[in-house]
């Protein structure tokens, strides 16, 4: 029973932390990257997709994307969700493609997309702190209804929290990695 919960935590803990990285993927730096546009979904023939299901994202320069719609007829629907979205890009609409100039960031963006890093890094410490909470409380309980001992449960408590440790300072390199690509491109 203990070993199954250690490896649930394990593999919850380890989305959890696979999450924040996509999340912390889709903010935008000063460099062309596919992955600014991950996250964005896009209204096709009434259904909402994400981008990359509908088009190919490339960028050929450092300071531009490509979105091929594999669709023409959803270029324009493709253009509303880029506008629509809050990362402050304009596309140009091209006859098969759109452009997107991806515009240097002013040092107060950088700041802005800092606090927003560290916002999102905190939500996925909460996030790993929170299963650790859930697994102690099965502990505790198991402990409680005879089913380990106690020796067995503080045991596990402190392979939990190394578990929990080992996450959080992921989430921190994560994070490091992210503020670093802002402040520095």
């Amino acid at each position: 029973m203990l070993e199954e919960l250690k490896r649930d935590i394990k593999d919850r803990m380890s989305k959890a932390v696979k999450v924040t990285e996509d999340e912390l993927a889709g903010i935008r730096t000063g460099r062309a990257s596919p992955s600014i546009l991950q996250n964005l979904k896009v209204d096709y023939y009434g259904a909402t997709v994400p981008l990359n299901q509908i088009a190919s994202i490339t960028a050929p320069e450092p300071n531009m994307l490509i979105v091929h719609p594999w669709d023409q007829n959803a270029l324009e629907t493709i253009e509303k969700a880029i506008l629509g979205s809050n990362l402050g890009l304009n596309p140009i609409v091209e006859p098969d493609k759109l452009r997107i100039p991806i515009p240097p960031l002013s040092e107060e963006r950088r700041i802005e997309l800092t606090k927003l890093v560290k916002k999102i890094g905190e939500e996925g410490k909460v996030a790993i702190r929170n299963l650790r909470r859930e697994a102690n409380e099965k502990i505790k309980k198991a402990k409680n209804d005879g089913e380990i001992s106690e020796d067995d449960a503080l045991r596990t408590e402190k392979e939990i929290q190394e578990l929990t440790d080992k996450f959080v300072s992921k989430i921190d390199e994560v994070v490091h990695r992210k503020e670093e690509e802002i402040l520095n491109d």
